[in-house]
């Protein structure tokens, strides 16, 4: 059985004053949500920002496209059903 590598590194990267984390594995980038609710000056805490931020329908659109591009088993008729249900306007 071969071996596979595994190549995970870790940056932090300053954003007006606040430290966003990345970490790379196998060359794919992922940044911090949690850093970055933490760093908006806010009383809410960092997990309901990021609760409402990925319910909007900006945020479901863009995932959804995401999934469509990356995941074969995509079911795009169960996913239009939390989309049309998001939040802001409906299209």
């Amino acid at each position: 059985m071969a071996q596979v590598k595994k190549e995970i590194y870790m940056a932090k990267l300053k954003v007006e004053n606040s430290e966003i984390t990345i970490v790379t594995v196998r060359e794919n980038d992922y940044i911090s949500l949690t850093d970055m609710a933490n760093a908006k000056n806010s009383k809410s805490r960092a997990a309901d920002i990021i609760k409402n931020w990925i319910r909007t329908r900006f945020t479901l659109e863009f995932i959804g496209t995401w999934e469509l591009i990356h995941n074969p088993n995509f079911k795009v008729v169960k996913f239009d059903h939390f989309k049309n249900q998001a939040g802001l306007f409906s299209s």
